[in-house]
């Protein structure tokens, strides 16, 4: 009897998930649809005027024709290879050094009334601000751009971390204590698995600030990466190719994020 009833039910289940999935991908390929032909509108606007025709290759259909010569080439891949090297090193140190700077915040109210005002000066300053002083301070242009993610990144990881510390009940700690629990205890126990969410999230919004301020840091000095594809692309009037570059970037940066939010849902204790 038992089995009869729960057959029902899972089916149920069942089909209400296939057909949230299939609505869910059906308006994707709408709002896709949609940007597909404003693009292509785009395109045909910038060809069928005299004045602008010579950019009439920022249009689908060139960037589609470029895509082959763009992969087979390699010169999407090696790209895509050197920014994400430069992007997986900056953030790195902005997450190693943003969490324990966070936790510090949200632990010590000396702590964080001290470096409040100095850390919001500086989340508010550009990071592209900071490319002389790079250029200047460190011995390469890579460690340059690595420097300028870092200090794009680490704000979000620093603030959602203190965030997520704040929201803690204190009574967690007073009792971890009273049961013998040393710092190392109530660190690895409760507040890394507490503030998961929070730091996942941070790291997710580090993400996207670093992706886009990764592109035009790599416009002067060096000689890799997708920001020096567009420039190399744009300095040669090769529109197509600029075009296939900035569609790369749309669609790595939107993989990436989706990534970050499986994570978020894999392993936050929020999730149900």
């Amino acid at each position: 009897m038992a089995a009869e009833i729960g057959t029902p039910q899972r089916s149920s289940v069942a089909v209400d998930l296939i057909v949230m999935v299939l609505r869910r991908v059906l308006f994707s390929a709408i709002g896709l649809g949609i940007l597909f032909a404003l693009w292509w509108f785009g395109g045909w606007l910038l060809e069928s005027n005299p004045a602008t025709m010579s950019f009439a290759d920022f249009g689908p259909f060139p960037t589609i024709d470029a895509v082959p010569y763009m992969v087979q080439s390699g010169t999407l891949l090696d790209a895509s290879q050197a920014s994400g090297y430069r992007l997986g090193i900056g953030l790195l140190l902005a997450i190693v050094t943003g969490i324990p700077v966070g936790i510090l915040m949200g632990r010590s109210n000396v702590f964080r009334k001290l470096s409040n005002t100095p850390f919001q000066f500086l989340r508010m300053v550009s990071p592209l601000s900071w490319e002389p002083i790079a250029v200047i301070a460190m011995p390469t242009w890579d460690q340059a751009i690595i420097f300028l993610i870092s200090m794009a990144a680490v704000w979000p990881v620093a603030f959602a971390t203190a965030a997520g510390l704040a929201k803690l009940d204190r009574a967690w700690f007073k009792v971890a204590r009273n049961l013998g629990a040393s710092w190392w205890d109530i660190l690895k126990e409760i507040i890394l698995p507490a503030i998961a969410f929070d730091v996942m999230t941070g790291i997710r919004l580090a993400l996207g600030v670093a992706w886009i301020v990764i592109v035009p840091a790599e416009f002067l000095g060096i000689t890799s990466g997708l920001g020096y594809t567009i420039q190399d692309s744009r300095e040669n009037l090769m529109y197509a190719d600029l075009a296939v570059t900035i569609l790369a970037i749309g669609i790595i940066g939107f993989l990436m994020d989706g990534i970050c939010q499986a994570l978020i849902k894999r392993f936050s204790w929020h999730r149900n």
